[in-house]
């Protein structure tokens, strides 16, 4: 998977303008690092559903319910 192209703070209109991404007003992605930290560990929490997003000594991502 590559790196999204760079994005910039300017309205989309100035960025347009200037040649450059405008930045986007929703994101689809988040790097693991992002949300795990230093931590092994996180809760999220999906309805009424609590989930265990785990990094495991491998270096894998598992998520329990």
């Amino acid at each position: 998977m590559s790196e999204p192209p760079p994005t910039t703070d300017l309205p989309p209109q100035a960025a347009a303008e200037s040649g450059q991404s405008p930045q986007p007003t929703t994101r689809d992605s988040w790097r693991s690092e992002e949300l795990l930290g230093e931590r092994t560990e996180v809760l999220i929490v999906h309805g009424n559903e609590v989930y265990r997003l785990r990094r495991t000594r491998q270096d894998k991502l598992i998520l329990y319910k």
